[in-house]
């Protein structure tokens, strides 16, 4: 005896707009090396995601749903996950822009390798910093308090009830603040250690004119901010604790109001 499987119009409406609210998150949050592989496997995981919320899908009807405001509804879903995944990209903006800083000061600048993350050319420093804040999103349990927070938004503003307004958009831009506050305030002791150095190397050669400070710079000012930066690898969980602390707050405003 055959069986039939039958899928109604509202499940299939609600899924798209479960989907787009997801799938926006995943164009900006910083996953370790997902660029590496092909592009379907955003496209999977957002599709797994949603499938895993099928249990808070909201009842949508079947009839009497036009195709603008169903499209309507879909970019305000799709607008409303995009800015909560820059709101957490901005964790990891935070590593990049502190190594980003030192790059050029401790000379790490002039060695260039492939950023696994955009497939760019990146100095060393960058990439380490990016792969680092991508491992310790998930060390952390953000990801949890994210996928948590998408659960209880389904329930919270059902998709087709968001309203899309500039103040969301203010929201996000004064909390991008935090990237560069928090990314300076993490490599401060480090740029202070490499302008000491300049400054003794600057003595040095006041001292005595023959030495080689051209050879020596570098290669000092590497090791040093290196020896610095494995000592400050200690705190970056900490920083990444504080600085997440004001984003989630915004993503959870989002999402739940």
């Amino acid at each position: 005896m055959g069986t039939e499987l039958k899928l109604e119009i509202g499940t299939l409406y609600a899924f798209l707009l479960v989907l787009a609210r997801v799938s926006g998150v995943f164009v900006f949050v910083p996953l370790p090396g997902i660029n590496a592989g092909p592009g379907i496997i955003r496209v999977a995981l957002s599709a797994s995601i949603t499938l895993a919320l099928m249990p808070l899908w909201p009842a949508m009807p079947s009839t009497g749903l036009g195709f603008g405001t169903l499209i309507g509804w879909i970019l305000a879903e799709a607008g409303l996950g995009i800015g909560v995944g820059v709101a957490v990209a901005f964790l990891a903006e935070i590593f990049q822009m502190g190594a980003q800083i030192i790059s050029l000061q401790a000379g790490y600048s002039f060695a260039s390798t492939i950023d696994p993350t955009s497939g760019a050319d990146s100095s060393v420093l960058l990439s380490m910093a990016q792969t680092a804040a991508g491992l310790l999103f998930f060390a952390s349990g953000l990801d949890h308090q994210i996928l948590l927070a998408f659960a209880q938004s389904l329930r919270a503003h059902p998709p087709g009830q968001i309203v899309l307004n500039t103040s969301m958009l203010n929201q996000v831009v004064q909390t991008g603040s935090v990237m560069f506050s928090t990314g300076l305030r993490l490599v401060l002791p480090l740029l202070a250690l490499l302008l000491i150095v300049d400054i003794s190397l600057a003595l040095l050669g006041r001292l005595n004119s023959q030495l080689q400070l051209i050879t020596l710079a570098f290669p000092i000012k590497m090791l040093v901010s290196l020896g610095l930066l494995a000592w400050l690898v200690l705190v970056f969980p900490q920083v990444l604790a504080q600085a997440a602390a004001p984003i989630m707050r915004l993503v959870r405003q989002l999402l739940l109001g």
